[in-house]
């Protein structure tokens, strides 16, 4: 698959950087175009990987935000945002769309600029182009507070009615208590990172690597064309990488017997994909709610089985209860480890979800009620006790 990538927001442009990052590390090439927008100048200065050309500040001029950000508040976010359209249209006109099969949006719905900007680009893109439009969006978690569960809780909905598929990512399934936020932050980028990566990236390979149940980009937008929330699993496992021929590989040397057919081969493949399916998920939700479920299989050629990949599948069928599943095979010959990912497509039963919506209920009313108390304290202290002061006008 050939992507467009872009960063909404710091969390967002963090995300893409991460996945630029990874991609260089696994020989990959899926971002075929990156951007990073954000309204605040320091926070664009931060991407190590992502072109500073492919970096567009926006609300710089803006008497809200004059490049500091936008103090996360989703309604100025949309605002600048919407003021600087036109220099967001000029910068996606460079994407060559003949070599994108999709777009992506990536962005953190607990801030402003994210949650409030996201949504504005995600327009811009459709209006100017026909290819899908893929959201991946990060929930914050429960100790972030009332009012980012609220901005996530609005904007979750435009996301989701806008995008062509929402790919979710719940902060609270994957901070560890023992991290700083920093440093979780970080490790759930990079953990993001390779799930999108390694999901998306297949099929994507040279004349040396052949894959057997392939996997190409109308696999994968088949499987996302479903609109809704989506949530990825993955697991890996360390391997001797050891290139081989393909007709070694599938049985083809001559040989009455298929050592790769073996039934501790296909156990180790179906136990890896059990494994990526009960594991964090990137979204915690039912795996029988999918509507439709989409393995890739990557690594060494040589750990590929044909009875695991069967095997994995049918497992999948059942415990998602749905006949729409695919499983294909990435080779790569020089990776060092076998991974797993899987795309569960259009859940129906998400609680963190449900959560974060409670969360925002409780808090807008409070929100509400804090500020007509405010306004009565305000009253009260400008005001003089028997009312005898009339206002200058």
């Amino acid at each position: 698959m050939k992507l467009a990538t872009i960063g909404v927001g710091n969390a967002g442009s963090k995300l893409v950087d991460r996945m630029v990052e990874f991609e260089s590390e696994t020989n990959r090439n899926l971002c075929r175009h990156v951007h990073a927008i954000n309204t605040a100048r320091t926070d664009l200065a931060k991407p190590e990987y992502i072109p500073e050309e492919q970096r567009v500040l926006v609300g710089d001029t803006n008497q809200k935000s004059k490049g500091h950000g936008v103090g996360g508040d989703v309604e100025i976010g949309a605002e600048v945002m919407s003021a600087d359209i036109d220099e967001l249209r000029r910068a996606f006109d460079d994407i060559e769309i003949h070599n994108v099969d999709a777009i992506l949006v990536a962005a953190g719905l607990g801030g402003g600029t994210g949650s409030g900007g996201g949504p504005v680009v995600i327009d811009a893109l459709q209006e100017m182009y026909d290819e899908p439009v893929y959201a991946l969006g990060v929930l914050p978690g429960e100790y972030e507070g009332g009012r980012p569960a609220l901005n996530a809780a609005r904007s979750l909905q435009s996301f989701v009615n806008k995008t062509d598929n929402f790919i979710g990512f719940d902060n609270d399934a994957w901070r560890a208590r023992d991290q700083t936020i920093e440093e979780g932050y970080e490790e759930m980028n990079r953990e993001l990172a390779a799930r999108i990566v390694t999901l998306l990236a297949a099929g994507e390979t040279d004349d040396s690597e052949v894959a057997e149940n392939a996997m190409d980009s109308s696999d994968i937008i088949r499987t996302l064309n479903t609109d809704g929330v989506s949530s990825i699993g993955y697991a890996a496992t360390a391997v001797d990488a050891q290139p081989e021929g393909l007709l070694n590989r599938w049985g083809g040397s001559g040989t009455d017997e298929d050592p790769l057919d073996d039934a501790s081969q296909a156990t180790k493949i179906k136990a890896l994909v059990r494994r990526a399916t009960n594991s964090r998920l990137t979204l915690p939700c039912e795996v029988s709610s999918a509507e439709r479920v989409l393995v890739v299989l990557s690594g060494p050629p040589g750990e590929f089985s044909r009875k695991g990949i069967e095997s994995a599948r049918q497992w999948l069928e059942q415990e998602a209860q749905t006949v729409e599943v695919l499983v294909g095979d990435d080779p790569r010959e020089r990776s060092s480890q076998l991974a797993a990912a899987v795309l569960l497509s259009n859940v129906s039963d998400a609680p963190r979800i449900d959560a974060i919506q409670n969360q925002a209920v409780d808090a807008q009313e409070q929100i509400a009620q804090q500020r007509a108390e405010r306004e009565d304290k305000i009253n009260d202290l400008i005001t003089d006790e028997n009312d005898d002061l009339d206002p200058v006008v």
